[in-house]
């Protein structure tokens, strides 16, 4: 799966008001990872990266999207997949830095939101992300 389109990113502060507006979260992370630390928002289905070519059209056209993951790479292939297999792009965006950043932003989670602390988040805490 390859991402051969520009996919618009969003922070997960500007999640939240997508959330609030209705937008369904697309966790792909896999199984065994969402049974560890999963997002606790309304809206949310999983259908992991290993899974998405097969399941994609479980996810409504018509809706905003926000695809997520834990640092965003993989969700950020997902919405690129997306957008290319005839989704909207102004309806399909990917969150940023996934729920490593979301667990720093104290943005609710169910689980062990210690798996959540990586080295990889890049920004600091000021701002939007």
């Amino acid at each position: 799966m390859e991402n051969q389109t520009l996919v618009k990113e969003i922070c997960p502060t500007t999640t939240q008001s997508w959330i609030k507006k209705g937008a369904l979260l697309v966790d792909v992370r896999e199984k065994d990872e969402v049974t560890e630390l999963a997002f606790d928002v309304l809206n949310i289905i999983n259908i992991p990266l290993s899974e998405f070519e097969n399941r994609y059209n479980e996810i409504s056209k018509d809706k905003d999207v926000v695809m997520v993951c834990r640092s965003g790479n993989r969700s950020l292939r997902a919405a690129g997949f997306l957008i290319n297999n005839g989704y909207n792009a102004e309806k399909v965006v990917n969150m940023q830095h996934g729920i490593i950043r979301w667990v720093e932003k104290g943005f609710p989670t169910k689980g062990n939101t210690s798996i959540a602390s990586g080295g990889d988040s890049c920004c600091s805490s000021s701002g939007c992300c």
